[in-house]
């Protein structure tokens, strides 16, 4: 069904990929693993015929069929502007109409196949594909800035599912997502492979890798350094990186003790556009050098909240104080004191300039710092989360998912703030780069003070970092314990 040789990709004359080759059969799973800019989003996208601008690909692509995508961000790829639902309706009316005139090609009769009844069939598609990713229905009225990270996700597999596809190329399909939605995505996949679907999964989930993949290639600086079933791979791994890739995991913190309440939020009632309830009356603390969890399910509120301590969603009701003060509502003089880290690190940067440039602006805009300190400023930064200067210098298409979100935790450390908002700022990451960031982090708090919001699905990082977690139901806070 699908055959890969030779597979190589250059950029700036540097290789991004090379020499990658392997088969895949229907009802099959490989899974591609590896560190963030390892190559694999590049092959996973050449599967497809597609590339990042300025990017050459070369080799032998060969699919009977046709090949699906879900990337990393869905918000990547959803447009900001339109309600999730008729961006689905309009791409399953466009198959039903392209199907019709293929038919009417072939000379196959048209039983009926009026418009309204095209748009007829284009909407129960919708409702069937929207059941397969687990989408609820009543989520397709909105817009995906009001949708959590889990349920952009479903939206863009939802989408994937349409074509009825022959392969579908999943990149980091669990990323963001609570375990109860993954166990949910992992078994649909499952389903999808019984019904012959190919799977290509490009994953830093290891533990899903397990559960789903045939087969596992393991890609170190654009090479399949390892490859072989995955019982194999993952459990007898004869390459040292393979080695140290599946060794690294967040060991739990030790417990410390928690000075006066820096961060406040009290009685915090929040809606979304259209009145639609997010936040029911929450209140929690947040000591001064101390890490606070919030986990909970896709779409219980995670996000919302943390939007709102960095000002970026405006509250019904309630304050939120840093040291007793309410915190301004201008963006701008919040900004100095809460800096917020975003799942989807794509999106919060401009497309048309250098990630370099745009790390090193947040000093001079915030700090007041010249141009030239703050290039030294951002220099050392993106060294300590492990991005060197020439890759920092080029625009954001061409960095790895899992590289720019280091770039944007270097971004918001340069504003020297008091409370740093990390939405699953882990969850594009490889565990031996994650392992580096959690213990940056740590010695951020250690030795300047840093005071956390944690928002993640991930239990060994929330256990790493956190000194106390909160869990959101349905937008109420029902506990709150050390983890």
């Amino acid at each position: 069904m699908l055959r890969v040789s030779g597979l190589r990709a250059e950029a700036d004359g540097r290789a991004l990929v090379d020499g990658v080759s392997f088969e895949l059969a229907a009802g099959k799973v490989l899974a591609l693993v590896g560190a963030s800019g390892s190559g694999k989003t590049t092959t996973g996208l050449a599967l497809l015929g597609e590339h990042a601008p300025g990017v050459r690909i070369t080799g032998e692509v060969r699919l009977a069929g046709t090949a699906a995508y879900v990337p990393q961000h869905p918000s990547s790829v959803l447009n900001p502007v339109r309600r999730v639902g008729s961006v689905l309706r309009e791409v399953a009316r466009h198959q039903v109409t392209r199907a019709a005139s293929e038919q009417a090609a072939d000379g196959t009769p048209q039983q009926g196949r009026t418009r309204r009844r095209r748009a007829q069939i284009a909407d129960e598609l919708v409702v069937e594909a929207a059941r397969r990713a687990r989408l609820p229905v009543d989520l397709l009225g909105r817009y995906p800035h009001q949708l959590s990270g889990g349920q952009q996700q479903r939206v863009v597999l939802a989408q994937a599912l349409l074509p009825d596809p022959a392969v579908i190329v999943a990149d980091e399909p669990t990323t963001g997502q609570d375990g109860l939605i993954r166990a949910e995505v992992i078994e649909e996949f499952r389903r999808l492979r019984a019904q012959g679907i190919a799977l290509v999964l490009l994953s830093h989930d290891l533990a899903m890798v397990r559960a789903l993949a045939d087969r596992v290639a393991v890609m170190h600086a654009g090479r399949v350094v390892e490859s072989g079933p995955a019982a194999s791979v993952l459990d007898t791994p004869r390459h040292d990186y393979t080695r140290r890739l599946l060794a690294a995991r967040p060991e739990p913190r030790a417990a410390t003790d928690a000075g006066d309440d820096l961060l406040e939020v009290r009685d915090l009632v929040a809606t979304h556009r259209g009145g639609a309830p997010v936040l029911a009356g929450v209140s929690m603390s947040v000591p001064a050098g101390a890490c606070l969890a919030v986990v909970g399910r896709s779409g219980s509120g995670k996000t919302t909240l943390a939007r709102c301590v960095a000002g970026l969603h405006r509250p019904v009701s309630g304050t939120i104080a840093l040291d007793g003060r309410p915190l301004p509502r201008q963006l701008a003089r919040r900004a100095r004191d809460v800096q917020y880290v975003f799942q989807d690190a794509r999106a919060s940067f401009d497309p048309y300039r250098a990630v370099f440039t745009q790390v090193a602006r947040t000093a001079v805009r915030l700090r007041g710092a010249t141009a030239q300190e703050a290039a030294a400023q951002a220099g050392s930064l993106l060294e300590r989360v492990g991005l060197d200067e020439q890759t920092a210098g080029r625009r954001p298409s061409a960095l790895s998912g899992g590289e720019l979100q280091r770039a944007a935790l270097a971004r918001a450390l340069l504003a020297d703030p008091r409370v740093l908002v990390c939405d699953e700022i882990t969850s594009g990451l490889d565990a031996l780069v994650q392992a580096g960031i959690l213990g940056l982090l740590d010695e951020l708090r250690r030795d300047l003070g840093l005071t956390l919001l944690l928002i993640s699905h991930d239990m060994d990082v929330v256990a790493r970092l956190a000194d106390r977690v909160a869990t959101l139901d349905e937008g109420r806070l029902t506990w709150e314990e050390t983890p």
